[in-house]
């Protein structure tokens, strides 16, 4: 009867520490579904290669994807001596060390004791304090002893695992985030390029044009001091070269604050940047090999580092649960004990040794645990939401790209055309002015429209080569 009652403890042992071990199992980690859409959205007349068979841009290292030599020196200082990439890159450092400390986890404490002396004095009226002075022959005792201990916790439901897993998801989070700044900042150098040269390409034709007016001015002058014309005429055109030369200053202004910001991006004080590109020579890089949207679950640096959020979460969600079921411990302790100093180190007498395991469970704070753990369940569902808001956002910043793009385009045909007008319409009006046939106001308004034709073609063209720097960048290019 007594065996049978003891085979029933033993199972019931058992079922319990099987209900435990299944009720603490964790699901393995899975990266979070999202609906992509086939191609990206494009309701534009861009060609563009959306298919598994092209390799898309966001693959093709900077160097390969830009071709001026000078800003691609740009790109190569800012991407060593940039100091917020630095700082994103000894963030992957930090979290280096935190992953290789964790993989410590299964390793047991050791812990070891040199020398401890104590002496103690107890009450004579004490237990001690009697047997003291016949065992030791003095009212108080000594204690002397040099000891190793060993301590060490049974991963039994993955706690250690989890927390190992949780540093590793940390680290590949910082490196994508790292190479998150690099694209922004090797997206930001492209443009304050480009914008760089459309400054230069401003003051070309400001002073172009500047030159045009004085010409017309010294005619209309001419025709004043003849009796041909009004002084008015005279008036109003120098008013329109007094305008001219009124955003002369304003574009100075915006080269010298376009070169500090450059300088800064490359790590250096604010100065001048050398160059001797035009504006009118660059060539917009090849573009059309977008690739598909499922391939910016790979690419893109951000949506990257958003996914290892949830992966980091999914593993706090086991530490959580785990923490609530019973921890293995197993200690040891050895050495050399004596109550008295000359014995101290008398080998084997000195000599002791213990070894105790210890199954905890939490009981009084099991609350707290718990809440501990539904808090976990609740943030990894959070970092699911915010991932796939990344994805959103990435899949839409490409279709809105594209839609710029689209829109450059069109915007360049347009103004082309109506550069060459203008250009036409200034020497016609000239012509006439010449014969009698047009007014003054005819020649200002023509060299106003020739101005404003040719400034509009620069900022256009500036707004295409920016918006292929953008579709490289939301591609996720540029880290390579």
């Amino acid at each position: 009867m007594k065996f049978n009652n003891n085979k029933l403890y033993i199972n019931a042992a058992a079922a319990v520490l099987f209900i435990s071990l299944t009720s603490c199992s964790v699901a393995k980690y899975d990266k979070p579904e999202v609906e992509l859409p086939e191609n990206f959205r494009n309701n534009t007349a861009i060609d563009l290669a959306e298919d598994s068979t092209t390799e898309s841009i966001a693959k093709i290292p900077y160097r390969e994807f830009f071709s001026d030599p000078e800003l691609l020196a740009l790109i190569d200082a800012g991407v060593t001596n940039n100091n917020d990439l630095q700082v994103a890159v000894k963030q992957i450092e930090i979290a280096s060390l935190s992953y290789k400390q964790s993989k410590w986890g299964n390793v047991p404490n050791v812990n070891l004791t040199f020398g401890a002396a104590s002496i103690n004095r107890p009450s004579e009226n004490s237990l001690n304090g009697s047997f003291a002075p016949a065992i030791t022959g003095k009212s108080f005792i000594e204690d002397y002893s040099s000891s190793v201990s060993i301590s060490w916790e049974a991963d039994i439901w993955g706690k250690i695992k989890g927390r190992k897993e949780t540093a590793l998801a940390s680290y590949l989070q910082t490196q994508e985030a790292a190479k998150a700044v690099q694209t922004q900042l090797v997206a930001q150098i492209a443009q304050g390029y480009y914008n760089l040269l459309m400054l230069d390409t401003q003051m070309e034709i400001t002073n172009s044009n500047l030159e045009l007016v004085n010409k017309t001015l010294k005619m209309i002058t001419k025709q004043q001091e003849l009796g041909i014309t009004t002084s008015l005429s005279v008036e109003q055109q120098e008013n329109t070269r007094d305008q001219i030369l009124a955003t002369i200053p304003q574009i100075k202004q915006s080269i010298i604050i376009q070169e500090n910001a450059l300088s800064i991006l490359t790590g250096k004080m604010p100065g001048e940047i050398i160059r001797k590109s035009k504006l009118v020579d660059v060539k917009t890089p090849n573009y059309n090999a977008v690739g598909l949207p499922s391939e910016l679950l790979s690419h893109r640096p951000d949506v990257k580092s958003s996914e290892m959020d949830v992966r980091r979460a999914f593993a706090n969600v086991k530490v959580s649960k785990a923490s609530m079921y019973p921890a293995l411990n197993i200690t040891a302790q050895g050495g050399l004990n004596s109550l008295n100093f000359k014995n101290w180190f008398d080998i084997p007498g000195s000599l002791f040794g213990t070894a105790m395991g210890s199954l905890a469970m939490p009981l009084l704070n099991g609350k707290q645990l718990k809440t501990q753990y539904e808090q976990s369940k609740i943030m990894m569902e959070q970092s699911e939401l915010t991932f796939k808001q990344t994805v959103l956002n990435a899949v839409g910043e490409v279709s809105n790209v594209l839609a710029t793009i689209e829109s450059a385009d069109e915007q360049d045909k347009v103004t082309t055309q109506l550069v060459t007008r203008s250009e036409k319409a200034v020497n016609t009006s000239t012509k006439l002015f010449q014969q009698d046939m047009a007014t003054y106001l005819d020649i200002i308004t023509a060299q106003n429209n020739k101005l404003q034709a040719e400034l509009s073609l620069a900022t256009i063209k500036v707004q295409k080569l920016n918006a292929v720097v953008d579709l490289y960048r939301a591609l996720g290019g540029g880290w390579q």
